[in-house]
């Protein structure tokens, strides 16, 4: 399973931040970033998409919107959730 150590943060390329995306083999993916403009960035907090299709997937089971607010340890718990759909 990856964890939040796969990621490989970059600087976000039309915001102030940071963002690292990840695949997974069933089709689903994750986009997380860290900007003061994201859910929780101003207090040093994760906002994490699901991506399916190269896009935000809006309809999982997990969740239909973004997550922010997330710890490293909350980021792992959703993409271990993401990579289990």
């Amino acid at each position: 399973m990856k964890t939040f150590n796969d990621l490989d943060f970059q600087p976000m390329k039309f915001d102030v931040g940071i963002q690292a995306r990840i695949n997974f083999d069933n089709g689903y993916g994750a986009s997380v970033i860290k900007s003061p403009h994201s859910y929780g960035g101003n207090q040093d907090l994760y906002e994490l998409a699901i991506i399916k299709d190269n896009a935000i997937c809006y309809d999982t089971l997990i969740t239909d919107d973004v997550l922010g607010y997330l710890t490293e340890d909350g980021v792992t718990k959703y993409l271990n959730q993401i990579q289990n759909l």
